[in-house]
């Protein structure tokens, strides 16, 4: 049963599709829907019931945050070698063995998930790994940057600040125990962390992007029945769904409704976006960032 729940993707109550945290009652067929990419989601911890299910799913999520830590560490410590102007952080087992020993650690991989959390600082590892395998080599400055898939699960987090979406310029920031924060460049909230440098690492999208991403909208729209489902349904024929929707109280002949959209990029915004403006009820529409 642990294995079906590791991969459960959706479930059927009585032949309908339901909500993951519906409650069962007395009689009801239960069928659920398993996909081989799928693992639990920390929301189920909010409605599981037993203590054992509870207990499984935090471990399989502090397994899969720890694995998803060591390959961003990895790749952050090789963007550290490179801008000392090495090639790769590779060195043999034995030199290895001695830096994870030097720092205190038990493996290689401890070494790469505590870089990946923010625990430790991909440069001053790349410093002692490059002291024991190449002594002269030359400082350079940066030579490559942090690929961001969107794919890392949760070693990389994406600022609730100000949304970043594929297209937008954006920084990352290593906070201890989360591991690598993006955030626009414009961002408010990550200007103010500016302050330590050492923390901070040059970051890009890749070419092409493994998921889709939250973006805040704001549409205001005159007010008139069934405004709302034309938005909706235009969102969705812009092949977009809508995470979250609110409304302002209506108090004149105008109400603003708010957005959260998934989309891949910003190009799919901007197709959202125009097809918005085509519904002659809309007055203003604009991207959110708060």
């Amino acid at each position: 049963h642990t294995d079906i729940g590791n991969r459960c993707a959706a479930a059927r109550i009585n032949y309908e599709l339901v909500l993951l945290g519906t409650e069962l009652k007395n009689g009801d067929r239960v069928e659920i829907i398993t996909a081989a990419h799928e693992h639990p989601n920390p929301a189920w911890l909010s409605y599981v019931k037993t203590a054992k299910a509870r207990s499984q799913i935090r471990h399989f999520l502090k397994t899969m945050q720890y694995d998803e830590a060591a390959a961003l560490g990895e790749r952050m410590l090789t963007q550290a070698v490179r801008a000392l102007g090495a090639k790769s952080p590779e060195a043999t087992s034995e030199r290895w063995e001695r830096l994870v020993r030097d720092l205190g650690a038990k493996s290689r991989q401890e070494v790469a998930a505590d870089i990946g959390l923010g625990k430790r600082l991909a440069a001053i590892v790349a410093r002692k790994l490059l002291a024991l395998t190449e002594p002269q080599a030359e400082r350079r400055g940066p030579t490559g940057s942090i690929v961001i898939h969107g794919s890392e699960g949760l070693a990389v987090q994406f600022g609730k600040c100000c949304n970043p979406i594929p297209g937008d310029p954006i920084v990352g920031f290593i906070k201890k125990g989360q591991g690598l924060v993006v955030h626009t460049n414009d961002c408010p909230t990550a200007a103010k962390s500016r302050g330590d440098p050492e923390k901070w690492l040059d970051v890009e999208w890749a070419p092409e992007t493994d998921k889709m991403f939250d973006v805040g909208i704001r549409v205001t729209v005159v007010n008139q029945r069934g405004v709302l489902a034309k938005v909706a349904t235009e969102i969705a024929e812009a092949a977009s769904n809508i995470d979250n929707v609110s409304m302002d109280e209506e108090r004149s002949l105008y109400t603003t409704m708010h957005f959260t959209l998934q989309v891949a990029n910003r190009l799919h915004l901007a197709k959202v976006m125009r097809a918005l403006r085509r519904i002659e009820e809309v007055v203003r529409i604009a991207r959110v960032k708060e």
